[in-house]
């Protein structure tokens, strides 16, 4: 028993036909493919179906489980309030999960239910399963802000409760794919939408896995994309076994994706363990001294809610390393932590408030893991998966405007009364400065017609 088959399918409300009242025709090939994913799951005969919804209860860092017996839900919302739902939920697989996660210590359960009401993403699957199938208690998962590897283990979890209960169980990963297809589409046209859409495609067809946990967030944020952490935690259930994919189907006529495709496990293969492969992608051989300093901190803190004792508990060689003026000097510093692409935490001081450089480091270091307030504390498993940066602050310097900014090379600190925004230098995705004061703005809770003062400060960067 187990994971028997998943499923990568689309949620358009518009592929009911009491909902399309005739839209639903253009896109017949994806109404075709949906068939056959309700004749293929009757075939299996499911005891649980867990469909995962990016339309469900979703927070920022917690994945939410849909609590209770069951739920009710209709298309009243679409037009269509004849078409209803009543589906009854496995509890004891959901009980058993939210069990496993806790002791796991990660963030996930049946808390913070805002709406008992089975949503469209969960809906549209449903009314082309029940259509074939009637049997099969359903489990609802939503989606998270958390990093793609935290979606994946999420997925190693759900098929390890699967087969400690012997369900014979089917995932359906529920999501569209870009939004941001056609100009006359209803969200307009974006350059990484067929981008996404190729991409996520080919690595389904193939069952790369891997791939998915690459994609870049910023890829994935212009295309607007709706269902790639839904095939995250699908692939999850897979880890370590061969899988056998069919991809059905395709489309972006409304200019919205659309694709569908069937997976099939295999036999075990420790090769597909592609959380392992991305800590072993981590190269922590060449990390600068202080980037070390930092790494050395965090583990020792996260495995022993310790702090790092400087410098008698240094990794061997790391005192040697590090340059005289880590003890000789003071400035202020940030850590910024990122897992899998993702910013993780980051904390840093304007100006030194420790003894020294390497003081400076060893405080930011345990506060950008364990108190960001936009973050839940890291956790130990993640540790392999840590890329670390400590950035060194120069002092900062009062500007007359803009148009003394560059934000390759200055960071940029906006001030009011006692508000105050930072921003560093060089980060992804900021291209102007106008973005760049714009982001520090909205850190510091300081708004456009304030009566600000900008300061620039350049950094170095270690990596």
């Amino acid at each position: 028993m187990g994971i028997k088959a998943a499923f990568m399918v689309p949620h358009p409300p518009l592929i009911i036909p009491s909902v399309g009242r005739g839209g639903e025709k253009q896109i017949t090939q994806t109404t075709e493919a949906y068939e056959r994913v309700g004749k293929e799951i009757a075939d299996l005969a499911p005891e649980t179906i867990v469909i995962i919804s990016p339309h469900s209860i979703m927070y920022s860092d917690y994945f939410h489980i849909s609590p209770g017996d069951g739920a009710i839900g209709s298309f009243a919302d679409f037009g269509a309030p004849q078409e209803r739902f009543s589906e009854t939920y496995d509890t004891e697989f959901v009980q058993k999960l939210e069990l496993l996660l806790d002791r796991s210590g990660f963030p996930g359960g049946t808390l913070g239910e805002r709406d008992k009401k089975l949503d469209h993403g969960t809906m549209v699957p449903l009314y082309f399963i029940r259509k074939y199938c009637q049997t099969g208690k359903i489990i609802r998962i939503g989606l998270s802000g958390m990093p793609l590897t935290d979606h994946y283990k999420l997925g190693t979890y759900i098929r390890k409760i699967s087969e400690e209960l012997g369900r014979s169980t089917v995932i359906v990963a529920s999501g569209d794919l870009s939004h941001k297809l056609k100009d006359d589409g209803p969200y307009g046209f974006d350059p990484a939408g067929p981008v996404y859409d190729e991409k996520i495609m080919d690595a389904a067809s193939k069952a790369d896995f891997g791939a998915m946990l690459e994609f870049d967030e910023d890829l994935l944020n212009k295309s607007a994309e709706c269902g790639h952490r839904s095939f995250v935690i699908m692939a999850g259930a897979f880890d370590g076994v061969d899988v056998k994919a069919e991809a059905l189907s395709h489309q972006d006529v409304t200019g919205v994706g659309y694709g569908i495709c069937i997976f099939k496990p295999g036999e075990v293969n420790e090769q597909r363990r592609f959380l392992n492969k991305l800590a072993a992608g981590i190269n922590t051989s060449d990390e600068s001294p202080y980037v070390r300093l930092a790494r050395a901190v965090i583990e020792k803190f996260i495995r022993t809610r310790k702090r790092l004792s400087f410098p008698s508990e240094l990794p061997e060689g790391l005192e040697e390393a590090l340059p005289p003026e880590a003890v000789s000097e003071k400035a202020g510093a940030f850590v910024s932590v990122h897992e899998n692409g993702m910013l993780r935490g980051c904390i840093g001081t304007i100006g030194p408030v420790q003894d020294s450089i390497a003081e400076e480091i060893i405080s930011n270091a345990i506060s950008a893991v364990s108190r960001d307030p936009r973050f839940n504390a890291v956790r130990e498993d993640e540790l392999g998966l840590l890329e670390i940066n400590v950035d060194i602050l120069g002092k900062p310097e009062y500007i007359d405007g803009p148009d003394q900014l560059d934000v390759k090379r200055y960071g940029v600190i906006v001030t009011c009364g006692s508000k105050c925004g930072l921003l560093l230098p060089d980060l992804e995705g900021v291209d102007t400065v106008d973005y760049q004061i714009k982001i520090a703005m909205q850190k510091g809770g300081i708004v456009p017609s304030d009566n600000y003062r900008l300061q620039r400060f350049e950094v170095i960067r270690y990596k």
